[in-house]
């Protein structure tokens, strides 16, 4: 597999490269330079396939022959051990595809343990590899028990300081060992600007060999993809449109790869909260991010979605009109309204970002077709938000229930590189 820097296309590296750089010079998301175009007949086999093994023939194809198809077989088995996407319907026709059931309760579970085994397996001088990577809430978690004591592999987290859920932080703050956490005072897109700065620095590279696991790194994207395809295996309906809760818009690149793949998505549409960058670009053409507000959906608090480069790359390797995207955004006053409405007039139990993806859904889906609003994490994450609004108690899970008395390891400090440097050299 052959990818290009989208920011300056003539550096290609091939998929084992592209994964242990995470990112390009001048700080470029890969991009892969060919995408496999399935047949209708070969879709058709590959959705009577279960999840797994169709995620083993989907990522084998995409990759290529660069690493072994019994490495890769063996990476996802292992990091789809866990249960698998389920379909919760909510009405005729809608209903939600549950992305929340891993270790971590939330989507990102897929991409980040399919991205640790394959980095393990890379990593073949045993050197030590640093993954530094900035968190909106679900990220740090998922990464963080995807590496959690993997020799030669640190991970250093970055968060925004009183930002995230409790349950959130308790998930990835007190593990320690080779987990390293520290609260930034300031917004997501402060610790993400931080972590382009670490990747720039020449002197942390003499230190040690860094790495993001954000959405930014290829293998995480490239895992996502294979739950859209599960989605059509769950769900035997024509003219779907899927509607996804939008942060750093990781997911909305692995659905338009898959689309992109031939899978027969009728329409995707992005969602956000009231950090609406792109709702915005998209209906006035002009790029203009504000400060970044906090939000109960907090894991899509983030103006400057780093992965939307990629998206418009997709739209115009393909040909395809941007503006066929439904967009829209949400307040917080709709978000939590419509939580609500999914739990009294369906009895169904969701949570601020599923809330927001529905809400954007009932604006934009026709008569003739079939919605689905993806669940990126469990309502459990975002206990008192969804106690609070809904008058209920939720159960705890196994997961949750050993969090609560557990200690945290974490350093605070203001969005000050040089301060998050001596860190990085340090540990």
């Amino acid at each position: 597999m052959k990818l290009y820097n989208l920011k300056k296309k003539n550096e290609i590296v091939n998929f084992s490269n592209a994964v242990k750089l995470g990112l390009g010079a001048k700080q470029g998301l890969f991009f892969p330079k060919n995408l496999p175009i399935f047949s209708k007949e070969t879709i058709k086999n590959l959705l009577k396939k279960k999840f797994v093994h169709r995620s083993q023939k989907i990522l084998s194809l995409l990759i290529g022959s660069e690493i072994k198809k019994k490495i890769i077989y063996s990476s996802v088995k292992s990091a789809f051990s866990f249960s698998e996407p389920k379909i919760s319907k909510i009405k005729k026709n809608i209903a939600c595809c549950e992305l929340f059931h891993g270790p971590t309760l939330a989507f990102k579970d897929y991409g980040a343990k399919f991205m640790a085994h394959i980095l393990s397996f890379l990593n073949k001088k045993k050197k030590l590899i640093t993954i530094l990577t900035a968190t909106s809430g679900d990220t740090g978690a998922a990464v963080a028990h995807a590496f959690y004591k993997m020799k030669n592999i640190k991970v250093v987290i970055l968060y925004p300081k009183g930002k995230i859920s409790t349950i959130q932080k308790k998930l990835f703050c007190t593990l320690g060992k080779n987990i390293i956490t520290i609260a930034i005072d300031g917004s997501f897109d402060d610790c993400q600007k931080l972590v382009k700065q670490s990747f720039n620095d020449q002197e942390i590279k003499k230190y040690t060999q860094l790495n993001s696991a954000n959405s930014i790194n290829i293998s995480r994207l490239l895992a996502q993809i294979c739950y859209f395809f599960e989605i059509f295996h769950l769900i035997k309906k024509k003219n779907i449109v899927l509607s996804i809760p939008c942060g750093n818009f990781g997911n909305l690149t692995a659905g338009l790869l898959a689309k992109s793949m031939g899978l027969p998505i009728k329409k995707l549409i992005l969602s956000t909260n009231s950090n609406d960058t792109i709702p915005r670009f998209l209906k006035e053409g002009i790029w203009n991010p504000y400060p970044t507000i906090s939000t109960i959906s907090n894991a899509m608090d983030i103006s400057k979605p780093n992965n939307w480069t990629r998206v418009e790359e997709i739209f115009k390797r393909k040909k395809w009109n941007i503006k066929e995207l439904g967009y829209g955004s949400v307040t917080e006053k709709e978000t939590i309204k419509n939580l609500k409405e999914l739990f009294k007039k369906y009895k169904y139990i969701s949570e601020p970002h599923a809330s927001i993806a529905y809400t954007i859904l009932k604006k934009e889906i026709k008569k003739e077709e079939y919605g689905i609003f993806l669940g990126t994490a469990h309502p459990i994450k975002f206990k008192k938000t969804v106690e609070r609004n809904l008058k209920i108690k939720l159960k705890k899970s196994k997961i949750i229930s050993n969090l609560s008395n557990l200690k945290e390891f974490c350093y605070n400090i203001k969005p000050d590189f040089k301060k998050l440097k001596r860190i990085l050299i340090k540990n």
